[in-house]
């Protein structure tokens, strides 16, 4: 049975990787290494499309998409794009089984052809539907981090602060009994975010590891990695370099939302897998971070946040409202205030946010100070 009473026109989902092997993210250049997605991560990927599909293409739903393609994928209606910056392979691999699920293989997906055999699609049916590889050089808009040097500025301003140093004291003890567990890893507290997920990855991966490192020390080292990283990836001011993950990302954001909200446009669902470093400042941005703290560190794998766009129960214009759901343990979205509000007029949501978007390259080489790479000596 159609849901007829759907007030949900579409929705921009921000898809975080899902489980991985260990990931060395450089604390001067912000880049990654050798690292891809387990097959542990392809089926939490995979369930997080299922959980998509359960929320936007099901009829029964209450946050049903209304005029979505439920079964065979329209690809005009559907967005799918992934940071390839870095070590990008990750993103572009947990995207992918995001949209599998979004989307299974079925039956229907076939053809008939002239001479009237008919053809069902490979692997049963499988659905390709095409991912948009956002490249480092050719584009800033999923990725404002890499090769930026006042955000590396900002960064290193905090870790020489009264408050850093004196937490890198505090945490000075934890890290001298994680060294045993770090082989040659560097344990300066500007690594802590590559300590906790070194042990973090082999206590998921590796037994022998998970009966030696005593209880506690994993946690621990989240807290500290949560206090660096909140701090590191947000800015106390909205236009602040702090905030450029998410500064880029806006002009795509507005781009996505009045798309959908046009009611001649087809696009309806749109789809960006990204790390965890956007979430940061998106929630400081927004203001979400500020109603509820605990979401303002690092999100677990496989979190998922989603700017849905609502039509108007007052027959207005449509509002925004901002669900996230962190990781694989939690099963369903939480709603976060949007500027200490559940629903935010759209226009309201990109006026108060586009004085500080950055809207081209040459915007972020000037908001970064590069003058060399990333297209910037153009």
């Amino acid at each position: 049975m159609v849901n007829l009473h759907s007030g949900l026109l579409g929705a921009l989902v921000f898809a975080r990787h899902a489980d991985r092997i260990e990931s060395f993210s450089s604390p001067t250049t912000w880049a990654t290494f050798n690292t891809f997605i387990t097959p542990l991560g392809t089926a939490q990927a995979f369930q997080s499309g299922t959980f998509l599909r359960s929320k936007y293409l099901d009829p029964r739903s209450p946050s049903f998409i209304s005029g979505i393609s439920t079964d065979i994928v329209n690809i005009h209606e559907v967005l799918v794009r992934a940071d390839s910056s870095g070590d990008g392979t990750v993103f572009q691999q947990s995207v992918s089984a995001v949209v599998q699920g979004l989307y299974p293989p079925t039956s229907d997906y076939k053809i008939t052809l002239a001479n009237g055999s008919t053809i069902v699609g490979a692997l049963g049916g499988f659905q390709y539907i095409p991912i948009e590889s956002v490249e480092m050089n050719q584009d800033v808009s999923l990725n404002g981090l890499l090769s930026c040097p006042n955000f590396d500025q900002h960064v290193a301003k905090l870790e020489n602060s009264s408050l850093f140093l004196a937490r890198g004291r505090e945490a000075a003890p934890l890290i001298k009994k994680l060294q045993p567990f770090l082989g040659d890893r560097p344990t300066n507290f500007s690594f802590m975010f590559n300590m906790w997920d070194y042990v973090d990855v082999q206590m998921q991966h590796n037994r022998t590891f998970l009966h030696q490192i005593p209880h506690g020390y994993v946690n621990q080292a989240r807290v500290l990695a949560d206090f660096h990283d909140a701090n590191a990836f947000s800015d106390p001011k909205p236009d602040g370099i702090g905030n450029v993950a998410t500064r880029v990302m806006l002009p795509s954001i507005f781009s996505a939302l009045t798309r959908i909200a046009n009611q001649t446009d087809p696009l309806k669902l749109a789809i960006n897998g990204i790390s965890y470093k956007p979430f940061i400042s998106l929630f400081n941005l927004t203001e979400a971070a500020k109603a509820n703290p605990e979401i303002a560190g690092i999100e677990n794998y496989n979190s998922l946040a989603a700017l849905e766009l609502h039509n108007s129960s007052a027959g207005g214009e449509p509002t925004i409202r901002l669900k996230f759901k962190n990781g694989t343990d939690e099963h369903d979205f939480r709603t976060l205030k949007i500027f200490g509000k559940t629903d935010v007029p759209l226009s309201e949501f990109i006026s108060r946010l586009t004085p500080v978007a950055i809207n081209t390259t040459t915007e972020w080489c000037s908001a970064c100070n590069q003058t060399v790479l990333r297209g910037c000596s153009t």
